[in-house]
């Protein structure tokens, strides 16, 4: 007896799109913020890491083992389990690289909108290579090409002219609100 929800009708898969573009839309910025939170300018990134990796296992074990409630656990396809496994891995890879673009000193702005901007087209180019005999390529409206080009010079475009902070005036004393000014002796 399967005991899994049913898959919703209609344009619930755009609800849950959107669930997914909110979430990897902050996962950039939280990440870099545990990262740095870390403290530890050697080992920040992989502690940052592990802790992603616990989470993953809470979201990505935990709950689907409740949502399943040992469900045919004798019946997983070798294909199944072996594309999954290797997403899972893809993922983690990812995860990995946008740590590695932190700590080479990459601020979320530019690297969430390389990673999000390109991952797209990438998904886009393998898609239609996996699905290349079911495609008559004649038929693939121009468009298509043209979104993706425009997906890769957004992500430029993002990352070139993100604000960037104020800088700070030279010369201009830092005085603390709790810290009145010292009198210099004559």
């Amino acid at each position: 007896m399967n005991s899994a929800p049913a898959a919703p009708a209609g344009n619930a898969w755009f609800a849950f799109a959107l669930i997914t573009v909110f979430s990897w839309g902050v996962y950039g910025i939280l990440l870099h913020k545990g990262q740095v939170a870390m403290a530890d300018p050697v080992n920040g990134r992989m502690k940052a890491f592990l802790f992603v990796g616990i989470a993953y296992f809470l979201t990505a074990v935990l709950a689907p083992l409740a949502i399943l409630k040992g469900a045919a656990f004798s019946n997983y396809p070798t294909a199944g389990w072996s594309w999954s496994l290797i997403a899972g891995i893809a993922g983690a890879i990812g995860a990995f690289g946008t740590l590695l673009a932190f700590s080479a000193k990459g601020k979320p702005p530019e690297v969430m909108a390389i990673v999000f901007a390109g991952a797209p087209v990438i998904n886009a180019v393998v898609s239609l290579y996996l699905s290349r005999d079911e495609i008559n390529f004649s038929t693939v409206n121009w468009k298509f090409y043209v979104g993706m080009v425009l997906a890769l010079v957004g992500g430029g475009l993002v990352t070139l002219y993100k604000p960037n902070p104020t800088p700070k005036k030279a010369g201009a004393a830092q005085i603390s609100p709790a810290q009145p000014p010292v009198a210099k002796a004559s």
